[in-house]
């Protein structure tokens, strides 16, 4: 009898654990998962010794996941006591401010950007900061569901990742970018090849505003990706056009196209299926070279893809071996900058828009990435916190607790869609808000206005350099023709529009 008595409270808390929304840990772990939020309650000091002081390594930090989970929820996100960062570290960056800063509150708290170059009939009117690629099959049907209701709510695009169109990013109505890998997953032959009609069936959807050719992601360029077969149901095959038991291979490179020439004919071709839409190509820099050569390809051919998402070397997955993550590809800032000044010096930059994607999670990371050349930003590991993940480092395994990298069916009823959606559609609209009021206190109105001499950072104990004295802006025009820039004279003379491959003279 005393047993039962004891009992029931915690039957009791385990039942409204079960039925509850808004904490994913308690709806899958009923009682048990509170542990989780009684060690929060005991912050600052046990709660960060013991957690959070083994976890400032990875995605985000904590400073950042505090303000994602307090922005998602639309709790206070103010901090008290001041600077929470030293000021004096290598590395810390700050904005300049004006003297005269601008009234917040008259300033456009969701500013748009127009992706569509000349040859475009359907241009889209986009965020400054939308979802980056995420597939289903990587993420559970009820974290895309939830991405892309939260897409709807706020007004911005939901990418889908290489994984394929799937219904769960139609059924909410949010705008959705058509990501296209080397795997050409939902418009493939059986081979694996590129199939145009099947293509052209799903790009005329209402929903698809854009579509992006993956040619290699940050977390692991030049690698190609996998899906475990444990991964893989009967509904991802269909989805993805593959066969059910079997790892699900992403090849390091496209086969439909092997030249920068042929790469820009398949965009026009892609362009011309989907009925003008806006296509662009996704890269996480490497060679500087063969950058140049699409750009030279873009001259010669006179075609011009309508954006260029820059994915940061930092930028990341759910699965790639640690040597890719940490030491393949040019990081966010540099790639930026390079991108920027090689559409610039191509006379190109006018006609096409640069998508910044890498650890973007507060308005501060959106206005340093403005300033070096992006025209919007994508983010995905902080969408993701929005959902509720709390990083626990299983993505690859399919035991996701929070339901949002798994296709466990237990683990995914967790993930109320309802509530996360709208915690989705809140961190992004603080999060632009916040970075409109920074601009306002630069004295900005448009986006497009900030630059390079906005942003500080310390070099050193006793230096510190703008982001245009660490990456000189180059002039307009300057690689039409010889002489070069000084730092792009080996890699001009080392590209050719007719191959990836390098000239060698």
């Amino acid at each position: 009898m005393w047993l039962l008595v004891l009992l029931l409270p915690f039957v009791a808390v385990g039942i409204m654990d079960m039925y509850q929304a808004p904490h994913t840990i308690m709806r899958n772990f009923p009682v048990f998962g509170r542990m989780r939020y009684w060690m929060e309650m005991l912050r600052p000091k046990i709660y960060q010794y013991f957690i959070e002081s083994d976890t400032d390594g990875m995605p985000f930090n904590r400073l950042n996941r505090n303000v994602i989970y307090q922005r998602a929820k639309k709790v206070t996100d103010s901090t008290p006591f001041g600077t929470q960062l030293n000021v004096y570290d290598v590395g810390y960056e700050w904005l300049n401010h004006s003297i005269v800063p601008l009234d917040s509150t008259k300033l456009d708290h969701n500013p748009k950007i127009i992706v569509g170059g000349p040859d475009c009939k359907q241009p889209y009117n986009a965020s400054i900061l939308n979802i980056s690629a995420m597939s289903f099959g990587s993420l559970s049907q009820n974290a895309i569901l939830a991405l892309n209701g939260g897409a709807k709510l706020g007004g911005f695009a939901h990418n889908t990742g290489e994984g394929g169109l799937s219904p769960y990013h139609l059924e909410p109505g949010g705008d959705v970018i058509w990501q296209i890998g080397t795997g050409y997953f939902g418009c493939r032959n059986q081979d694996g090849t590129f199939n145009e009609d099947l293509f052209k069936e799903r790009a005329v959807l209402t929903n698809v505003k854009m579509i992006e050719i993956k040619l290699s992601q940050g977390a692991k360029p030049g690698h190609g990706g996998i899906l475990p077969a444990k991964k893989v149901t009967s509904e991802i095959a269909k989805i993805r056009l593959v066969e059910m038991g079997q790892d699900v291979i992403s090849p390091p490179f496209h086969r439909a196209f092997n030249t920068p020439i042929e790469l820009l004919h398949f965009i026009k071709k892609l362009r011309d299926l989907s009925g003008g839409k806006p296509v662009g190509f996704k890269l996480c820099v490497g060679r500087k070279s063969q950058f140049l050569a699409i750009c030279k390809a873009m001259i010669k051919t006179g075609i011009m893809p309508d954006f260029i998402t820059v994915d940061g070397g930092e930028g990341g997955t759910g699965a790639a071996p640690l040597e890719f993550s940490n030491s393949v590809g040019m990081p966010l800032r540099d790639a930026l900058a390079f991108v920027y000044d090689a559409l610039n010096g191509f006379a190109l930059k006018r006609h096409i828009k640069i998508i910044a994607s890498g650890k973007v999670a507060t308005g501060f990371d959106i206005v340093k990435n403005l300033a070096l050349g992006a025209d919007m930003c994508n983010s995905a590991r902080a969408m993701m916190l929005a959902l509720g993940c709390i990083q626990a480092l299983v993505c690859n395994t399919n035991r996701c607790p929070t339901g949002v990298a798994t296709q466990d069916k237990s683990m995914q009823k967790g993930l109320v869609v309802d509530d996360k959606k709208t915690r989705v559609a809140n961190f992004h609209n603080e999060t632009v808000k916040s970075a409109v009021e920074l601009m306002g206190a630069a004295g900005i109105s448009d986006p497009g206005k900030i630059h390079r001499d906005f942003i500080y950072r310390r070099v050193n104990a006793g230096e510190i350099k703008t982001y245009s004295e660490t990456y000189p802006y180059i002039l307009r025009s300057s690689l039409l023709e010889s002489p070069y820039p000084e730092v792009y004279q080996f890699d001009m003379s080392n590209c050719n529009e007719e191959t990836f491959l390098p000239v060698v003279k």
